[in-house]
């Protein structure tokens, strides 16, 4: 018989996984804090920043489907606590480099340790929840991605104009995530599908994973509305500090605030709200979750666009209103996870999870700061004493968010719309038609 875990085993593993993802994201944000002290030191375009950025994601992508498939075979606690061990020592290394090829070469080590967090511990929320309930547990771990970049953006900036050199937040970032990793050891796992309320079939997923998830339309649809997403927030969340430095005047405190309230606060606000207005559209229609998250990408390009219509003198007005946008674009994730376990079997769930993260990390992750920076260069000409740079970067994101938002909303909704039939095919234990 399938035990559930008691409410102080799932507190703990909530909590536990809460912080490690506020580490996670806390070391990942510090580069896009200090872009004009590593532009000063090591003579980078913004172009450089970008793949910087970009490359990341690449190795956090294909590390990603591997260890998700491990995490479907292994314990998912030795996967996560092995991970936090080697990012949180490639990001105290980060601190310690002399060049700019060192920097790049310890960033991909950190994206291989973050790799291991994402698909292990949304699936084992998915077994440790029911399925009236996984929308608002995603949304609390997924808390610590905005909390982890409020905390970055509030302190990264304070300590480098306290101690007079970038590298210090790098250093003392890794220690919290070498203690979390033994927290993270004595977490409780649940029996696979330990929470699922309809017989889930696996049939030809264990031959051929990868394919399988493949031919299930939510979850390729719910790929079209991550890659979307997430163009527009690599590329703000590494260029919106130089935005607010650049175009409106800012020092790199109150930049990084401002930076902290759009990405940090908007996100705790987007994902509450998410994650509770998620669960409660499921309740009435299987697909109610992901009609949610369309509607918030939906609501987002307008006020965004708002936001960046502002003039330069408007900088506190321009973070106000984006953030305001801003919260409608973090409903997916508390739905997303939610929704691949719908029409995933227990035992292809990591799996299916990495190659969602994979996606949007490999294309939209990898695309929006590089874009970003390259169309921030080529476009950069001095306009009514704002200097080129500043131009350049305003039209970049001034382009590439509402296009992304857009795709956003198109991919979310098809997946909407896809959801009844693939769950339907996975309780029968159906292939689905590709």
């Amino acid at each position: 018989m399938r035990q559930p875990l008691t409410g102080g085993q799932r507190g703990y593993l909530l909590a536990t996984l809460t912080l490690a993802n506020v580490v996670n994201f806390y070391d990942r944000t510090i580069p896009a804090v200090i872009v004009e002290p590593l532009k000063g030191e090591f003579g980078l375009t913004d172009t450089m920043v970008g793949v910087l950025g970009g490359s990341f994601t690449v190795v956090y992508a294909i590390a990603g489907v591997l260890l998700g498939r491990l995490a479907d075979r292994v314990p998912r606690r030795y996967v996560m606590a092995a991970g936090l061990v080697v990012w949180s020592l490639f990001t105290g290394a980060s601190g310690l480099v002399q060049g700019f090829l060192f920097l790049f070469l310890f960033r991909l080590g950190v994206g291989i340790g973050e790799a291991s967090y994402g698909p292990a511990s949304n699936a084992l929320i998915c077994d440790v929840y029911e399925p009236k309930r996984r929308s608002r547990a995603i949304s609390i771990v997924s808390l610590g991605i905005p909390v982890g970049l409020l905390l970055a953006f509030l302190t990264v900036g304070v300590l480098v104009e306290a101690t007079g050199t970038w590298r210090a937040p790098f250093v003392i970032a890794a220690v919290p995530g070498l203690l979390l990793a033994i927290a993270v050891l004595f977490v409780k796992e649940p029996p696979r599908g330990a929470t699922d309320t309809v017989e889930l079939h696996a049939q030809e997923q264990e031959r051929h994973p990868y394919r399988a998830v493949l031919r299930i339309r939510t979850i390729t649809w719910l790929m079209v509305a991550g890659i979307g997403l997430q163009i527009p927030t690599y590329g703000v969340a590494t260029f919106v500090v130089p935005l607010l430095q650049r175009y409106f005047g800012l020092s790199i405190g109150p930049a990084s605030i401002g930076a902290g309230a759009i990405l940090g606060l908007a996100g705790i606000v987007g994902l509450l709200l998410g994650g509770r207005l998620a669960d409660r559209a499921s309740d009435r229609h299987p697909s109610g979750r992901l009609v949610v998250a369309a509607a918030g990408f939906a609501a987002a390009i307008p006020l965004t666009l708002a936001a960046l219509l502002l003039g330069p003198g408007r900088a506190v007005a321009f973070v106000a209103l984006f953030a305001i946008g801003w919260t409608g674009t973090q409903f997916l994730s508390a739905a997303a996870s939610p929704a691949i376990a719908d029409v995933t079997p227990p035992q292809l769930r990591a799996t299916a999870i990495a190659v969602y993260f994979a996606s949007f990390n490999l294309v939209g992750a990898t695309i929006g700061p590089i874009l970003v920076g390259a169309l921030s260069d080529g476009l950069a000409t001095p306009v009514d004493g704002l200097a080129a740079d500043a131009v350049g970067l305003h039209r970049a994101l001034l382009t590439v968010i509402p296009i992304g938002l857009a795709i956003a909303v198109l991919g979310a909704w098809r997946a909407s719309r896809a959801l009844p039939h693939d769950r339907d095919a996975m309780t029968k234990g159906v292939t689905p038609a590709a």
